[in-house]
């Protein structure tokens, strides 16, 4: 999904979105274009790839539980692909880049936040993302004296086991020890995994919370997508 004009010189806001059973009946995939659009009306070229080959975790499919399905859907595989998308990309011009990792996708771009493609990261309701994993991100930096490529924001729900509350600040105590890397958490109340993408659009209470998210994810990319 993407606005362009000219692809040279553009900002680009690279966003990865797990794909599940709320996809078939289009909700959250109606959700997820009006917020690529969002992104793009303010000046980004925005590209959501699906790195999930069209095989999304189903939850209902007892065949393929949770174990069995992320085997074939690793976050080192992605990573990869992410990488090549976005050569392709720096090949027409586009050298400064932003992803957004929701879920799964958070995954994703942490590992992504390492190299030397993003100046900007957001995680939004992250799945999978360990206390290490942001550790060795801030690790890497100082160890290997390197420049801070990607300065990273956490957006999370106060009603989520992938990332509870306690993970989330837990992150936040990490991202304080390296001063250099401006990085933010922030739990929204009251909301549960998945608000950003998965809300009626008639429920002015869901809205209200997941527009908030949406300006705070395109406040950062504005401030350091340049």
């Amino acid at each position: 999904m993407a606005k362009e004009n000219s692809a040279k010189g553009q900002r680009l806001t690279l966003t990865y979105v797990k794909n599940t059973a709320e996809e078939v009946n289009s909700v959250t995939a109606a959700n997820k274009t009006k917020l690529a659009d969002k992104v793009a009306a303010v000046g980004f070229y925005v590209v959501v790839p699906d790195f999930l080959y069209g095989d999304p975790y189903v939850p209902e499919n007892a065949e393929k539980p949770m174990p069995v399905w992320i085997k074939s859907h690793g976050a080192d595989k992605s990573v990869e692909d992410a990488k090549s998308v976005l050569a392709a990309l720096n090949n027409k011009g586009i050298n400064a880049v932003g992803a957004a990792g929701f879920c799964w996708g958070a995954k994703v771009v942490i590992h992504l936040a390492k190299s030397d493609y993003l100046k900007a990261a957001v995680l939004l309701h992250p799945s999978l993302v360990t206390v290490d994993d942001i550790k060795d991100l801030m690790n890497d930096y100082w160890a290997y004296e390197l420049e801070v490529k990607a300065h990273l924001a956490i957006l999370g729900a106060e009603i989520d086991k992938s990332s509870p509350p306690a993970l989330l600040k837990q992150f936040e105590e990490v991202l304080s020890t390296k001063p250099e890397v401006d990085g933010y958490v922030k739990i929204f109340p009251g909301v549960v995994h998945g608000w950003t993408v998965r809300y009626n659009v008639e429920d002015e209470a869901a809205v209200k919370p997941a527009n908030e998210a949406h300006e705070n994810m395109i406040d950062w990319f504005t401030k350091y997508v340049k």
